[in-house]
């Protein structure tokens, strides 16, 4: 066993399959280009509409509203809600429950927003299984603000050193590299769980 005291996750993406396909399906239904939805995500990050919405700083009405005000009237932010739950990905969820098996803390960061939607509540049987949980939609900051991993390493007791984690987007993996986590970018399930196994020296379920 390697001396990795804790696992920290990120959920859309990790946890389930990526809402960037989901995104692709709308934008090619309304004849977008692709990655449209992406690209005005990337742009002005800190302060554009998602970024305001998973902060907790407009409502969904106001998304709704500023989304499609910055789509320049092609996209309204109602449109793309229902593309941010992906498909839950039961070999993740296996290799959480190992960990924890291996008395391994775990925690879980996740850019999101306030949400009453069904697809959203069939989730929280999973976000009960980690130590500690911060959403960006509750704690006002989002990835990749430093400020929310120190706060997830003050959560669990645990320095930055003793780390791993895990996310889709290098834009978040650096902050967290940089306070000294080892981190693993998720480009499919079955690479991911090979790093980890790799990072923690346990062996998780193969794919059926």
């Amino acid at each position: 066993m390697s001396q990795i005291r804790a696992v920290i996750w990120d959920f859309g993406g990790v946890f389930t399959t990526s809402p960037f396909e989901a995104f692709n399906a709308l934008e090619a239904e309304r004849g977008l280009p692709r990655d449209f939805i992406r690209t005005l995500n990337a742009t002005n990050p800190d302060a554009n509409a998602w970024a305001q919405f998973e902060s907790n700083k407009i409502d969904a009405a106001a998304f709704d509203a500023l989304f499609l005000e910055e789509s320049g009237g092609r996209l309204r932010g109602r449109d793309v809600m229902d593309c941010i739950y992906g498909r839950l990905r039961p070999r993740m969820v296996a290799a959480l429950d190992a960990l924890k098996a291996a008395r391994l803390l775990n925690g879980l960061i996740t850019n999101n927003v306030a949400s009453d939607r069904p697809k959203a509540r069939e989730l929280d049987a999973v976000f009960a299984r980690f130590d500690h949980v911060i959403e960006s939609s509750k704690a006002g900051i989002r990835k990749p603000d430093p400020r929310i991993y120190a706060l997830m390493c003050e959560a669990l007791d645990t320095a930055p050193a003793d780390c791993i984690f895990l996310d889709d987007l290098g834009v978040n993996l650096k902050p967290a590299r940089a306070m000294g986590m080892a981190t693993i970018k998720v480009l499919s399930e079955d690479q991911a769980l090979a790093d980890l196994a790799r990072a923690t020296g346990l062996t998780f379920s193969p794919a059926m």
